[in-house]
């Protein structure tokens, strides 16, 4: 049997682990053959493909990103891209493909899986935003980072005696904020989820420095002024599934507090930095067992499903659960944390 193999969407650390597990489990105990599809969807939707054994899969376990590349192909907005991803299987002699991806790649992958390709996913994303799966990998490194760089800002807050505001990716869900702004210390977090008041939020960075103590805002790129002036862009213009580029909230926001407040305020965009570099141990462990069930998903023939974290198990639900909708912070998380903030 022959496998393909891609990643697709945003990188993330804990890539490579998977690749690592699914080749080496399906060599070792299936025997099965394996090809590498470059560059997410525009692999398998251009023909481009790359080795993939044994061999090139040796010592890229504590490596971020993915040997294999990455895009945010959508085949699905492509003229005839579905039958031109059907046709390069079948060329490349493509029995089953596993995806490992997020919201968007998984996507993909469903709505294929309908349409009658043999196709596993694996679930990847930093913003911890997948249904069916209670952690993706990615998220947990994500949050480490974003944890040390909020310990660093709270020493340099507190010297030069203004706010920080650090922004952190999560583009409709809030749990890079949320983990790492509890982890961290944080005096407020502000979500996706519940739009913020800004006079609120003046007068909690008020509140704070009367007890001489200088605040430490962790902001999601995604969230929103209740005052319904909606999300803050870079780009208005739209990547094959239909996204915006976000950014620039953490910027608006401290604008805002220096000009209510007059206390000096910077903001922080920690960015890709999230993204990057080794994976943590969890993350590692995590995507080790997900690409070990996905190959054996693939073995057992039944496709058409996601490998998932419920507890301590890894189980398989259907890829539309997965997919179906995003898995965002609810009110009472976000209450619950409130007791920190302040």
């Amino acid at each position: 049997m022959r496998v393909g193999v891609l990643t697709g969407g945003g990188d993330c650390p804990g890539l490579n682990a998977v690749i690592r597990a699914v080749v080496r489990k399906g060599v070792n105990e299936h025997g099965f053959e394996f090809v590498g599809f470059r560059d997410g969807w525009r692999g398998p939707l251009e023909g481009v493909t790359m080795p993939l054994g044994i061999e090139q899969c040796r010592g890229i376990l504590p490596r971020g990103g993915t040997i294999l590349g990455s895009s945010r192909t959508n085949p699905f907005a492509i003229d005839d891209g579905v039958q031109r991803i059907k046709d390069n299987l079948a060329a490349a002699g493509v029995d089953a493909l596993v995806a490992i991806g997020g919201e968007d790649t998984l996507g993909v992958a469903t709505r294929l899986a309908d349409l009658g390709v043999a196709v596993v996913g694996v679930p990847k994303t930093i913003d911890n935003d997948l249904s069916g799966t209670d952690f993706t990998f990615g998220f947990d490194t994500a949050v480490n980072i974003a944890t040390e760089a909020i310990d660093r800002l709270h020493t340099t807050a507190e010297s030069h005696h203004r706010v920080l505001v650090v922004e952190v990716m999560g583009r409709h869900a809030g749990w890079i904020a949320l983990h790492a702004g509890i982890a961290g210390g944080a005096s407020a977090v502000l979500i996706p989820e519940a739009p913020f008041d800004i006079e609120a939020v003046c007068a909690h960075v008020e509140t704070r420095f009367r007890s001489e103590y200088a605040p430490i805002i962790v902001v999601s790129e995604g969230a929103v002024p209740a005052d319904g002036t909606g999300m803050t862009l870079v780009s208005g213009e739209k990547d094959a599934f239909g996204h915006v580029r976000l950014g620039g909230i953490g910027d608006r926001l401290a604008q805002e507090i220096e000009q209510r407040t007059g206390k000096e305020a910077r903001a922080v965009v920690l960015g890709h930095i999230q993204r990057g570099g080794t994976p943590s141990a969890f993350d590692r462990w995590l995507a080790t067992r997900f690409g070990l069930q996905a190959i054996d998903a693939v073995a057992d023939g039944e496709y058409g499903v996601m490998v998932a974290l419920r507890g301590t198990s890894i189980v398989r639900v259907p890829l539309v659960e997965g997919t179906g909708e995003l898995k965002l912070v609810s009110p009472a998380e976000y209450a619950e944390a409130q007791v920190f903030f302040g």
